[in-house]
């Protein structure tokens, strides 16, 4: 399915955000940012058709996996039509008149103020401060302007809001990277896409002995790499698990539509949540 790059796409944050510079790059500039206040907001966004595509992260090489975004896609019935991933570059912004001598407090969402561990052991003088969204921070700033504050956010953020950074990449790790999926509600031609794509999907197993063990020679016994398997708990049966799996190779491969078809003749249950071509 052709990308419609004019249509309204959902994301949690504000402009600015990770995840708005995330949809620019799957949808490019011209489709139309519609922010959301949580991830359960952009689902329901995009479930209420208030928007045509979504853009979520699932995964990021520090922290790990974004765990209620996997269990929200369990929940809807959206199909992952795309991927790409975004270097996190934190920059300490404040507004114009707010020198960085000046600040005393710095406010950010929880997980970017702990990619900045380092820069406020150095600074002690300043407190970070929990908030909702990296982004809304800058914003937040240009509204209220409390006195000696400052915000962690993207370089996007301060010229959106009219801000200045007063110090660039203060994160601990270069290597911060977080992957976005693009959501639709649409089925694609799953089979349209061929090698170089990747394919997404979750199952749970029966409880016996070895029964992951032959699950996973489904997909080894016919070459197929996995690139990402990871166990999530089974709400409603303590102490069983739902396996989300990313795999390369698209559904139009006899080999994955092998393996898929031995898959679910083995597990309890099956679900295909996308087939995509990740953008780079």
């Amino acid at each position: 399915m052709p990308i419609n790059t004019n249509r309204v796409v959902a994301f949690q944050g504000e402009l600015g955000a990770f995840s708005h510079a995330a949809t620019r790059k799957l949808l490019g500039v011209r489709s139309k940012p519609l922010p959301c206040s949580s991830f359960k907001e952009v689902f329901e966004s995009l479930r209420s058709c208030k928007a045509q595509y979504a853009v979520l992260p699932i995964e990021n090489t520090l922290h790990g996996s974004v765990h209620e975004n996997y269990d929200h896609l369990l929940d809807y019935d959206f199909c992952v039509s795309g991927e790409t991933s975004l270097r996190i570059s934190h920059q300490l912004i404040t507004l114009p008149n707010v020198h960085f001598r000046d600040v005393k407090q710095v406010f950010s969402h929880p997980v970017a103020l702990n990619q900045c561990r380092t820069f406020f052991l150095k600074h002690k003088q300043i407190e970070p401060v929990p908030f909702y969204d990296t982004a809304g921070s800058v914003k937040m700033l240009r509204k209220e302007k409390p006195a000696a504050a400052g915000a962690i956010a993207s370089e996007s953020a301060a010229r959106i809001y009219g801000a200045v950074i007063r110090r660039r990449n203060i994160e601990d790790d270069p290597q911060n990277f977080t992957r976005f999926f693009l959501l639709t509600k649409q089925s694609l031609n799953l089979k349209a896409l061929g090698a170089g794509a990747k394919t997404s999907l979750v199952f749970s197993t029966p409880n016996t002995p070895g029964a992951l063990f032959k699950i996973l020679a489904c997909f080894a016994l016919r070459d197929i790499s996995l690139t990402k398997i990871e166990s999530r708990p089974l709400r409603g049966k303590p102490w069983e698990y739902l396996f989300y799996v990313d795999l390369l190779g698209s559904l139009g491969q006899d080999s994955v539509q092998n393996a898929i078809t031995n898959l679910r003749e083995l597990a309890e249950f099956v679900k295909i949540l996308g087939c995509y071509r990740p953008t780079l």
